[in-house]
């Protein structure tokens, strides 16, 4: 069983700025962090707790979310986080599309915001054994445009911070990096060819726009995965991966004579090269 770590008691006050808002101070922050983790931690079923994306990687701003992956292995029961009656949502397991992203909570706890993310460790180890082999899926998610790729339970562990319990904590596969990177890249090709086809067909101006942004974000993908760069998620991940004169087109691309003067496809090159160059 994890080991309780709730004994922790963080402080109640807050600093003023000169601004004269309110904010926790970092030692506030601390604190909240780890009595958090063992309220986590303690609930049934639960093995591991780890603290994800802007505040794992030390590039959060004082309102950022914070962000808690729950690894369990075998039933996990939504209720016992429910009745800690936090303030927010909690879904049920397979509430957030029944995928790698399997449900969860958006909750307020003492006044910050929080989101909790189930982490399922048998699905957790298959698609981790699947991606050193190379091998993925994409999942249709709400707010990603291109899809989630399946590894991205491998980048939560390699990228996450452990609060409590032990978790694996692998390096991105060669094989993956080649795999994905080439088929990133060709799915950005058939998006940006799509919308390219969608204007000269058809004058469907939001049908090439939502495909020219999906296809400039598998390009992005292609070239992070080559990088063996981790990705979570899809916001930043164009200016990441060098493409945000490309993405800077695309938003004057308001009205069709605009987007096809020149044509996006033909501008979104991504350095003209390929995943074997």
């Amino acid at each position: 069983m994890m080991p309780h770590l709730a004994c922790w008691r963080w402080p109640s006050k807050r600093l003023a700025t000169e601004t004269g808002k309110d904010e926790y101070s970092s030692v506030e922050d601390v604190a909240f962090e780890v009595w958090l983790a063992g309220e986590l931690a303690a609930l049934p079923g639960v093995l591991g707790v780890a603290l994800g994306g802007s505040r794992a990687q030390g590039t959060h701003r004082p309102d950022s979310d914070w962000d808690y992956a729950l690894y369990y292995r075998g039933p996990f029961d939504p209720g016992c986080l429910r009745a800690k009656a936090w303030p927010g949502q909690v879904s049920k397991v397979g509430g957030w599309g029944d995928g790698v992203m399997n449900g969860g909570a958006w909750l307020t706890v003492e006044g910050r915001r929080v989101d909790v993310h189930y982490r399922d460790l048998d699905e957790v180890e298959h698609w981790c054994a699947e991606a050193a082999e190379g091998r993925f899926n994409k999942e249709l998610l709400l707010f990603y445009a291109a899809g989630i790729p399946t590894y991205v339970v491998m980048a939560e562990l390699a990228i996450n911070r452990v609060l409590a319990g032990s978790l694996p904590r692998p390096s991105y596969p060669e094989v993956l990096a080649a795999e994905a990177g080439l088929r990133w890249h060709n799915d950005a090709l058939a998006s940006l060819s799509y919308a390219s086809s969608a204007l000269r067909g058809r004058d469907n101006l939001a049908v090439a726009l939502a495909n020219s942004s999906r296809g400039l974000i598998e390009a992005a993908h292609s070239v992070l995965a080559r990088q063996k760069q981790w990705v979570l998620n899809e916001k930043g991940i164009v200016a990441r991966a060098g493409l945000a004169e490309q993405a800077g087109l695309l938003l004057e691309a308001m009205n069709i004579a605009a987007l096809r003067q020149p044509s996006l496809r033909s501008r979104c090159t991504w350095g003209a090269s390929s995943p074997s160059d």
